[in-house]
């Protein structure tokens, strides 16, 4: 469903629905979910809680994807103007929705992750409150361009690596609600800072990759990492960041202490050599399609990265999650 196929005849519901569909597509959830569960599988293996699946966590992940609305939601905002330009057939540039659908939207999802945050912790202000704060006022701070957005924009890798911050400060949220009733220090173990890592690494992959266009793609009113760096030096941070994701991984395992860590090594290393492989493909031929490509092996990598994390803590605690 695109701005194509919806009039401002349709239901408001089935104009947000294609505004999502182009914006913010629901099989980005999955991404969300491994997320919080990987973040949960290394918070509870750190402090030697038992290793299971409840309904809380569930709603956890349904919560945690209302966050990631929420931050899409905010550089709508942000990129209206520039986006009125430069892609004025989109959903919400073409007036199908506007921009208070969206705050309302936003509004909703914030009150529910408040709920819930302040629900876990016995309805008192808490660790998973109290994380929520902190990431959310980060949030808030870039959503404003930390007050010197003007500046900030004109320096592309500045502003990404800003913005990437959030990543440590939602795992940091995440494994607060995956653990409720503990110290809010007590989750900040090794592992978890190593998880941290993990999580701006590859959020600043993907957002370098996604910005390193072919030549027929670049446009004069339209920041890319390829025009700061050209388009193979762009690819090659890729790259690198890549390597940063692959090190990140395999630290993480060993800090679990996982039995036979070698063998999600190799998974891991396979991983990382096709993905490698696409990117080295874009640098010999950049296009359109070469960077899409691109953006769908990271996301592998990144996905079958937290899936090999998940695994291994079952397989190390010699038992599936329960689910109850």
């Amino acid at each position: 469903m695109t701005s194509q196929s919806v009039t401002l005849n349709d239901s408001v519901t089935k104009r947000i629905v294609a505004w999502m569909n182009e914006r913010f597509p629901f099989a980005n959830a999955l991404l969300f979910f491994i997320l919080y569960l990987t973040s949960a599988a290394v918070a509870r293996t750190a402090l030697d809680q038992e290793i299971k699946i409840s309904l809380i966590d569930l709603l956890n992940c349904f919560i945690v994807w209302g966050l990631f609305l929420v931050i899409r939601i905010f550089d709508e905002h942000k990129d209206y103007e520039l986006d009125v330009l430069n892609h004025p057939q989109r959903v919400l540039q073409s007036g199908l929705i506007t921009l208070k659908h969206l705050k309302i939207l936003a509004g909703i999802s914030i009150v529910g992750q408040m709920a819930f945050s302040f629900y876990l912790d016995g309805f008192t202000l808490g660790s998973a409150m109290i994380s929520w704060l902190i990431m959310f006022g980060y949030l808030c701070l870039m959503g404003v361009e930390f007050f010197c957005g003007e500046w900030l924009e004109k320096r592309l890798t500045l502003y990404a690596f800003t913005h990437m911050m959030i990543m440590p400060l939602i795992v940091f949220w995440l494994a607060n609600i995956a653990v409720p009733g503990a110290d809010i220090t007590s989750v900040l173990t090794p592992s978890l800072y190593i998880m941290m890592l993990l999580a701006f690494v590859s959020g600043f992959c993907f957002e370098i990759a996604r910005k390193t266009r072919g030549p027929e793609e670049e446009r004069e009113t339209v920041d890319s990492y390829s025009k700061i760096f050209g388009t193979k030096g762009s690819a090659y941070v890729v790259f690198g960041l890549i390597t940063g994701m692959l090190l990140s991984q395999v630290l993480l395992l060993c800090f679990l202490n996982i039995k036979y860590v070698f063998v999600y090594c190799i998974v891991l290393f396979i991983t990382y050599i096709l993905a490698g492989k696409q990117v080295f493909s874009f640098i010999k031929a950049p296009s359109l399609k070469g960077r899409e490509k691109n953006e769908a092996a990271i996301a592998i990598n990144m996905l079958v990265g937290y899936l090999v994390i998940i695994i291994a803590v079952l397989v190390n605690n010699g038992i599936a999650w329960s689910i109850i």
